[in-house]
């Protein structure tokens, strides 16, 4: 199999084509070669206006909800969704039924996904059956493939089980994900505790449910000298936080999602229950706050925390519709409409560097020889969301019609590409 780029924009810091156009031969999914005018008579040729090409995409905070609840995603469906977003690398959740808290799931993920054009990394769990109570079994799925632990959309309420969790992994070199949440103070919510919740007569999650879990594992974190990485920080105080704690030396990394760069409590005035997220949505000022810590580097990268859930789920009063929205597919278009000021250069190396980085994924190289993990895109143009392009079984975004900027036209990863 030969696939040609033509005339195609390279991003990519760490090789020297970078910010050049080139053509790039592919072979049997190895780069053969990079430069002008080549031509390859068997090949499939893929060209376009304003054509970019960066090495693979990484998300490290994705739901298949597979093994248990196969109707709202599987793990097929979860990466034709990620390929469509432009991903190569995801990394999913432990939340499934069975959780995936025994080397036995680690490597049932593994096998159903090692021939597809996505590689999925399952996290595993922290705790045995994501309860809280126990540490489950890490250092054997740490040896079986696990890429990192978390107990996912279960925040970590017992300060003592993270202690012990942030000293295991540093046996094993591991990195602790942790969606941070008090749910002592934030369970009853359903939105952003301020104006808007109160003119809604809805109940509220205050961002200091956020931020204690934050100053307290981030002082666990200092203690045991491990890793710590916040995923769908959503405060100005949160950011404020991990950046005063990064100059500390303290091990932390943190990322945030799609929403909560775009999208604010003010949206909730529709009761469109796609909105009904954990972390909520919070005010325009965090927002703000969160754009420029993307911008000065306090947000290491991106997670999309794609969350599928059935119509059921959503199409219900605003109080009984489940958490979550799906965002593989949107990503990218997001970032690009709401984050002007960012550099592409900036967004692709938080997209594809950083995770990798962070977790200690084999890293990547665009040069002739090496092995083809690319992402295909244009990051200037407009186009609106349908769900003609959504590949996901469930369908529950909320940006669906809307207008976004930078698109994916596919990816190649070693043989296998969605073009």
């Amino acid at each position: 199999m030969q696939i040609l780029l033509k005339n195609i924009q390279v991003v990519a810091p760490s090789s020297p084509f970078h910010g050049q156009q080139q053509d790039i031969l592919i072979e049997n999914g190895i780069i053969r070669q990079i430069g002008k005018d080549i031509s390859a008579a068997q090949a499939r040729v893929v060209s376009g206006d304003n054509l970019h090409v960066s090495l693979g995409w990484t998300d490290l905070f994705a739901h298949f909800s597979d093994p248990g609840q196969e109707y709202k995603e599987d793990l097929q469906s979860g990466v034709d969704a990620a390929a469509k977003g432009g991903f190569t690398t995801v990394m999913i959740v432990p939340n499934t039924q069975p959780a995936l808290h025994t080397k036995a799931q680690i490597e049932y993920v593994l096998s159903r996904t090692r021939y597809s054009a996505v590689q999925v990394l399952p996290i595993g769990a922290v705790t045995k059956n994501l309860e809280g109570t126990s540490l489950a079994e890490m250092y054997e799925m740490k040896l079986a493939g696990a890429v990192a632990f978390s107990d996912g959309l279960k925040p970590i309420q017992s300060p003592g089980i993270m202690l012990k969790a942030l000293q295991y992994v540093k046996a094993v070199n591991g990195t602790i994900i942790q969606l941070p949440d008090d749910l002592s103070i934030s369970a009853h919510g359903l939105m952003h505790e301020g104006i808007y919740s109160t003119q809604l007569g809805m109940p509220g999650k205050p961002g200091i449910a956020e931020e204690l879990i934050i100053q307290r594992d981030l002082e666990l974190a200092q203690y045991t000298d491990s890793r710590i990485h916040f995923t769908g920080i959503s405060t100005r105080k949160s950011a404020a936080l991990i950046a005063d704690a990064k100059g500390k030396g303290i091990k932390v990394t943190c990322s945030v999602t799609p929403y909560h760069l775009s999208l604010t409590d003010a949206h909730l005035v529709s009761y469109d229950s796609n909105l009904k997220l954990n972390p909520p949505l919070r005010t325009a000022e965090d927002v703000q706050a969160l754009r420029d810590a993307v911008k000065n580097g306090v947000i290491d990268c991106f997670a999309t925390h794609h969350l599928p859930q059935d119509w059921d789920a959503k199409q219900v009063e605003f109080e009984y519709a489940k958490n979550g929205m799906i965002g593989l597919e949107s990503a990218f278009g997001v970032y690009r409409k709401y984050l002007p000021e960012v550099s592409v250069e900036r967004l692709i190396d938080m997209l594809s560097i950083q995770p990798r980085k962070i977790f200690g994924l084999p890293e990547l190289s665009l040069s002739e020889g090496a092995a083809a993990n690319l992402t295909i895109f244009d990051p200037e143009q407009e186009w609106v969301l349908t769900t003609g392009h959504l590949a996901s079984k469930s369908k529950n975004s909320a940006y669906i019609g809307a207008d976004l900027k930078g698109s994916v036209k596919g990816i190649i990863n070693g043989q296998y590409a969605q073009l």
